[in-house]
Parts: C-alpha cells; sequence; structure tokens
C-alpha cells in the first residue's frame, strides 16, 4: 500500500496480525463439562449449579488425577534397612478391611507402611494414604489419613469409616488405597497402589492385610485423547471389572509344587516344578522369576531356599527339589511359605506372589499339607493360586 508517489506506508505488526490473522470475532471455547447433560439448577433450570443425575456422577464428577494417580512412577530404588527378601521397589502397606453388616459400614484400619520409595531430594517421604471405592465418584467416596513427614515407614493407626455399604457394594465394589507423597510446593506425587475387591470380606470377621504395593497400569488410549476422556475411560474399565467379577488382587499367576514326607530319611521334600501365567513386572512385558521356600516360624532365617532365575518368561519350569531335615511331629506345627520374585539389577527384586501351607491355611493350600502329612513317603502334587499378600511374619507366625 501506498500513499504519495515514492512514499511507503508502514504498518506495525500488531496491526499486521490483526488484519490477516483474526477473520472474525473471538469466540469462547467450550468446556469438557459442556459435553455432558447436566441437572436442573436450584432454579428449576439447566443451569452449571445444578447436580448431575445419579448415573452421570462417575462420569462428571470423578477427576482423572484420582482415576488414575497423579503420576506414572518410575522404576523404584534401593530402600534403605531393606534387602530384597523382603522389600520391593514401592515398599509394602498394612492395614485392616471390617464390614459390619447391622450398621452397613465399612471399617479401613490403615496401620503402616514399610520400605516407601524416596520421592523427596532428602531420600526421604511424606506419605498419606488415600482410599477410593470403585466403581464410583471419587470426590464422594475419598477418605484420606494424616501426612507423615519425612519418612520410608510411615505409623497412622487410623480408622477410616464409610457408612451406607451394603451387601450388593461388597459384592460388586473394589477398595482402591494409594499412598501418594504430599508437596506443598508441586502436584502430589503417586507412590503405588492396591486395590482389593470387598467380595473378599466375611460379614463381622476383621481381614488382616500386608501387601506390596504395586504400580499403576496405564490405559491403552491415544496420546491425543485429553485427560478427562482418559479419566471416562478408567471408570468404564473398572466398571466392566466389577461387573465380571474379576479379583484384580488375585490375579498373580499359579504353581505347581511337590511335596512329599520321607520316613527313611525323616524330612520334607520340597518339589518346585513351574509356574504358569505370572504377572509382568518388567516393561519388556515379562518377569525374570524364582522361587524362595521358607519353613516357618523361622526367625533367623536358616530355613530359606532359593531356585535358579529364570529370564523372561511367565511360565517357568524349573524342576528343582529342596529338603528340610525334620521330625513329623515338628512338622504338622510348621507352615511352609513359597514366594515367588521378580529379578532385577540394580534394585529390589518385585514380589510376584506367594502362597502358605500349613495348619493356618484354607483351601487347597490346607489339604495339600494335611494330605502330605497323613501319606507319608507319597508325593502329592498340587496347583495353588498366588496372591499379591505377603505372608505373615515370621514373628507373628510363631506368636501364634
Amino acid at each position: 500500500m501506498r500513499g504519495r508517489r515514492g512514499d511507503r506506508m508502514t504498518i506495525n505488526i500488531q496491526e499486521h496480525m490483526a488484519i490477516n490473522v483474526c477473520p472474525g470475532p473471538i469466540r469462547p471455547i467450550r468446556q469438557i463439562s459442556d459435553y455432558f447433560p447436566r441437572g436442573p439448577g436450584p432454579e428449576g433450570g439447566g443451569g452449571s449449579g445444578g447436580e448431575a443425575p445419579a448415573h452421570l456422577v462417575p462420569l462428571a464428577l470423578a477427576p482423572p488425577a484420582a482415576l488414575l494417580g497423579a503420576t506414572t512412577p518410575e522404576d523404584g530404588a534401593e530402600v534403605d534397612s531393606y534387602d530384597s527378601d523382603d522389600a520391593t521397589a514401592l515398599g509394602t502397606l498394612e492395614f485392616d478391611l471390617l464390614y459390619d453388616r447391622a450398621s452397613c459400614t465399612l471399617h479401613c484400619s490403615i496401620l503402616r507402611a514399610k520400605g516407601l520409595k524416596p520421592m523427596d531430594f532428602n531420600g526421604l517421604a511424606d506419605p498419606y494414604v488415600k482410599l477410593h471405592l470403585l466403581p464410583g465418584a471419587c470426590k464422594a467416596n475419598k477418605l484420606k489419613t494424616k501426612t507423615q513427614r519425612n519418612t520410608l515407614n510411615p505409623v497412622w493407626n487410623e480408622d477410616l469409616t464409610y457408612s451406607g455399604i451394603t451387601d450388593d457394594d461388597i459384592t460388586h465394589k473394589v477398595l482402591r488405597i494409594a499412598v501418594c507423597d504430599e508437596d506443598k510446593l508441586s502436584h502430589n506425587e503417586f507412590i503405588g497402589e492396591i486395590r482389593v475387591p470387598l467380595r473378599r470380606l466375611k460379614p463381622s470377621q476383621k481381614k488382616h492385610f500386608n501387601i506390596c504395593l504395586e504400580r499403576q497400569v496405564p490405559l491403552a488410549s491415544p496420546s491425543s485423547m485429553s485427560a478427562a476422556l482418559r479419566g471416562i475411560s478408567c471408570y468404564l474399565k473398572e466398571l466392566e471389572q466389577a461387573e465380571q467379577g474379576q479379583g484384580l488382587l488375585e490375579e498373580r499367576g499359579r504353581i505347581l509344587l511337590s511335596l512329599s514326607y520321607s520316613s527313611r530319611r525323616r524330612g520334607l521334600l520340597v518339589g518346585i516344578l513351574r509356574c504358569a501365567h505370572l504377572a509382568a513386572m518388567d516393561v519388556n512385558g515379562y518377569s525374570d522369576p524364582y522361587v524362595k521356600t521358607y519353613l516357618r516360624p523361622d526367625v533367623d532365617k536358616k530355613s530359606k531356599h532359593k531356585t535358579c532365575v529364570k529370564k523372561k518368561t511367565l511360565n517357568p519350569e524349573f524342576n528343582e527339589e529342596f529338603f528340610y531335615e525334620i521330625e513329623l511331629s515338628t512338622l504338622a506345627t510348621k507352615t511352609l511359605e513359597v514366594t515367588v520374585w521378580d529379578y532385577d539389577i540394580g534394585k529390589s527384586n518385585d514380589f510376584i506372589g506367594g502362597v502358605s501351607l500349613g495348619p493356618g491355611a484354607r483351601g487347597d493350600a490346607r489339604k495339600h499339607w494335611s494330605d502330605c502329612l497323613q501319606q507319608p513317603d507319597a508325593a502329592l502334587e498340587r496347583w495353588h493360586t498366588l496372591t499379591s499378600e505377603l505372608p505373615p511374619a515370621a514373628g507373628a507366625l510363631s506368636s501364634a
């Protein structure tokens, strides 16, 4: 554009951008909440102040961060005062659950955690525990403990209670217990979680848990999917699993064991034959499993035996035998603890699952043990389901 002949009219950059870039008036950007139906507002209309219908509460109100965890934890590091036999990269959590049918309440006693993953620059963490009932709106059923400062072995001893819990809730819902690190200057960080199907509880019977924390399983969703839609996808996945009755906690694989008491050698012969469908603990979708056995009570861990490590497999074959020299009468008071671990170099080994066989066991584990005592010199092979619950400590067994 020119004015007088020979003169060039100058246009500054602001005017240039306004002329060439802005084709029309600026329009407000729609929010994610605009895509969901809203209930009537306080005046009976469809204003934003109204509450969503009951069947839309999990979709409209459940924040994705609460469902997915604040962050995706990275591989854990070594924990002070813990060896690979007693700890995992994320730590363990001890708690009690009690369902009181008469008062329609679920009592959650958060006791303590051990060997948590360091999250702060000082090598410690400021951990707290939060609870959610899934499926459901997280804000409506979130419970939270106090924060313990600068510790990897926090002790809470706090009782958290859910009211209005019915038998139907116990049948279909899953309790998500997440351990997080509190940060005052940034977002709280996710350490690990545990998911317990409430159908494992029996009315008026307190159940004790001592379980390894697990990493958050990422959803298989496109990278362009928004955080809100990822939260909805997570909710729908939880609902589908609950309806199908899948045991999230129990799915850790199976192990084939052989037990035989030798009257000639006067001892127990334990055969670690093979495992099947183990949980994948490594980023490559496999594990490097090995098996350990203890004959409890054994405070000094003198009865420990280990198999060799099988690389990159979820269906390892061991075919190894261990012998415990012990009288039959004494063996009747013992418990055989069998645990499966994933071997890692440079950090704590991950606990895959375990099973205990003895007088205090239940189901097939108890029957396998009793058959071994009643049928000397007979090799008895049985499959056993691995669970993510840690076997009782040696001190607890010795005091029982």
